[in-house]
């Protein structure tokens, strides 16, 4: 399965048939090559890893973090930086230890339980007026464009006090900085350099006139951080904010209705939409590229020993298809539970804002039950496109009728 010094690395990410079927490699590797070497878009090689028990290791590990420009690590993307993994952002916000920790208590104060339940009327009055304008507009129509999008933009921009209405433009700068394959170094540089202009330009607003949102109560609880710290945390928080979960609301919504017994299984149950998203999550075939983690010191994973400085891709959407940690791992339980997947990461770079991901995921999917019982797919699930390039994986849109 590896192959030798003289052959050519396995390009990573695999291709897979359609957008929503997992590589075959993924349990080829599993099984035979857990730890393997690969090639990334940009030709640099990294260590690929996808048995669920040594993605959580490596995840887990607090030595091991985000790689920084001088840590001379794999590029992701295929531009000369390596795209928004190996940023200029990762060198602004703190990545280790005690710094690294206050930072996510105080982003992480705006993610409790108690904030997600009091978000969940507006999310869910936004999505009915999205349905209504999506249904009133007639069938076929894109779900995606429709709902997916539009309602994640709006949340995150809310809570960080900028106006939704530029959600084009933030969908071009984060198109272009998720990007592995699609945009040469200077429209990289420019759209970072554009994103960093216009939240410069806002977080100068909210240091004027403070509204009720993120940033200027990290400017008022006085924490010290300089303009540059601020504008990465917007700019990291609005990316993450819409982008994966835009996506994953077309490809969650795709999936259950992929296989019709299971959109009847939940309008039968609707108690069972919690777990189904979780489930849903967990299958992600199209999840992206997975997260880099650079090695600075020897490791042992998978029997094998990963000298210091090696680059592991931890691939956390195969790790999630274990059979080792999941009964009939390739089939979708909608009753699933516990379910400890990894699609939010693990460890002290978990996805800060998984409560609202899972929060959206869950209010959309109750809504769409509710409103629209008769969803179907406008296309064979095996027509679906997914979108290429993109460190994040996503459909290009979502054809429904109902």
């Amino acid at each position: 399965m590896t192959p030798s010094h003289t052959d050519p690395l396995p390009r990573f990410p695999f291709e897979a048939a359609t957008a929503l079927e997992p590589p075959a490699e993924w349990a080829e590797f599993r099984e035979k090559c857990p730890v393997a070497r690969v090639a990334l878009a940009s030709g640099d090689e990294a260590a690929l890893i996808t048995r669920y028990g040594d993605v959580k290791r490596v995840l887990s590990d607090p030595r091991f973090t985000r790689p920084t420009p001088s840590d001379n690590a794999a590029r992701v993307a295929d531009t000369e930086s390596g795209g928004v993994f190996n940023s200029e952002m990762a060198t602004v916000l703190p990545q280790h230890g005690e710094g690294h920790l206050k930072w996510r208590r105080l982003i992480g104060k705006w993610f409790t339980a108690k904030r997600m339940n009091a978000l969940r009327p507006g999310m869910a009055a936004m999505a009915e007026q999205l349905i209504d304008e999506m249904v009133a507009k007639g069938a076929p129509g894109d779900l995606k464009a429709g709902l997916a999008f539009p309602l994640p933009v709006w949340v995150i921009c809310d809570m960080l006090g900028v106006p939704d209405t530029d959600r084009d433009r933030f969908a071009h700068w984060s198109d272009v900085m998720l990007s592995m394959t699609r945009y040469t170094q200077a429209e990289f540089d420019a759209a970072q350099a554009e994103f960093g202009g216009y939240m410069g330009a806002h977080i100068a607003s909210k240091r004027a006139e403070p509204g009720e949102d993120i940033l200027s109560a990290l400017i008022a609880e006085g924490v010290g951080w300089s303009d540059a710290t601020l504008t990465a945390t917007g700019i990291g928080l609005l990316i993450a904010g819409h982008e994966t979960t835009a996506n994953m609301i077309a490809k969650m919504t795709a999936m259950l209705l992929a296989d019709r017994s299971r959109w009847e299984q939940l309008l039968a149950d609707p108690s069972l939409v919690r777990t189904a998203v979780e489930e849903t999550l967990r299958l992600d075939a199209n999840a992206g590229v997975g997260m880099l983690r650079y090695l600075s010191e020897d490791f042992e994973v998978g029997d094998t020993v990963l000298p210091g400085g090696t680059s592991a891709m931890c691939s956390m959407a195969a790790a999630n298809r274990d059979e080792d940690a999941f009964e009939h791992a390739s089939e979708m339980d909608l009753t699933r539970s516990p379910n400890p997947h990894l699609a939010f990461g693990a460890g002290a770079h978990a996805c800060l804002g998984q409560p609202l991901a899972r929060t959206e995921l869950q209010v959309v999917l109750e809504v769409l039950l509710r409103k629209l019982p008769s969803l179907e797919l406008a296309v064979p699930a095996d027509e679906l496109r997914r979108v290429e390039g993109l460190a994040v994986g996503g459909l290009r849109e979502l054809p429904v009728r109902w």
